[in-house]
């Protein structure tokens, strides 16, 4: 069997479901944005999502205890790539922080992550956080039926490597839906033409994880923080997309707009 035939196509009812889904995934990301600041710790950033989550939206934290996982968030934190455990070390003025949050309504699972300036960055940090951004605008702009896989990561490892930063290849965006982690992989490198082809109706997530420095990682002892080997910083962006019949639909837009970030429309 060949992956597009694995890959699920959606009907617009079931498209629907996501997007009410991944709406509420974003707006969590909206609310904890002002609570982002020095001398905040990621855990209280955490306990903040989950009562919201619970109490406001009465959805379920997809993250706890998913392959174990203790948390409702993860807090990424400068040189770490991904999976960052919330605890109580503070946040300090120049960080750059990543959530990245799940949420489960009604069976379907709603995933997005934003970057997070917390006081002011320095210049690296600034330009490695646009890049990022601009990398997975990149990818998502390449999505329609008929487009490939491929067109989407050679778009986003492009736009990195034109800024010389590095694509962490160890993980990558995926198929999401009544499943959170589903057919297809999206990997963010790859060469035009290539991998699966695009339908209308594919709904997955595109979400680059880009370094300032080497591209190689490291796993710390907890089993769950992924850090750059040579600590440089690190950054990503995520959005689930929806393949349309003319282009594509971002399932977790941002309740408020794109700020001085470019805007991510179909063309």
């Amino acid at each position: 069997m060949t992956e597009s035939r694995r890959v699920s196509i959606r009907s617009a009812d079931e498209i629907a479901m996501a997007r009410r889904a991944g709406k509420l995934a974003a707006d969590v990301l909206q609310m904890i944005a002002e609570h982002v600041k020095p001398g905040v710790t990621t855990d209280e950033l955490d306990k903040l999502c989950h009562d919201y989550i619970v109490k406001v939206q009465q959805a379920i934290p997809a993250n706890i205890g998913y392959h174990g996982y203790p948390k409702t968030i993860c807090a990424s934190l400068n040189h770490v790539i991904c999976h960052g455990i919330p605890a109580d070390k503070k946040l300090k003025n120049g960080d750059i922080l990543n959530i990245d949050v799940a949420i489960i309504k009604d069976g379907w699972f709603g995933d997005t992550s934003r970057m997070y300036f917390v006081g002011e960055p320095g210049i690296l940090a600034k330009r490695l956080v646009r890049t990022t951004y601009d990398a997975m605008r990149a990818g998502i702009l390449q999505v329609r039926p008929g487009a490939t896989l491929g067109d989407v990561g050679h778009a986003i490892q492009t736009v990195a490597q034109r800024e010389g930063f590095s694509v962490v290849r160890e993980y990558c965006g995926h198929g999401i839906g009544q499943i959170y982690h589903d057919a297809p992989q999206v990997t963010h490198y790859g060469r035009p033409g290539e991998g699966l082809r695009l339908e209308a109706g594919m709904v997955f997530t595109i979400e680059p994880m880009i370094n300032a420095g080497k591209a190689a990682v490291r796993h710390l002892p907890d089993g769950w923080t992924v850090v750059t080997k040579d600590r440089s910083l690190s950054a990503q962006w995520e959005h689930m997309v929806a393949v349309t019949e003319s282009g594509f639909e971002v399932l977790t837009p941002w309740p408020d707009g794109y700020g001085d970030y470019a805007p991510i429309l179909p063309g």
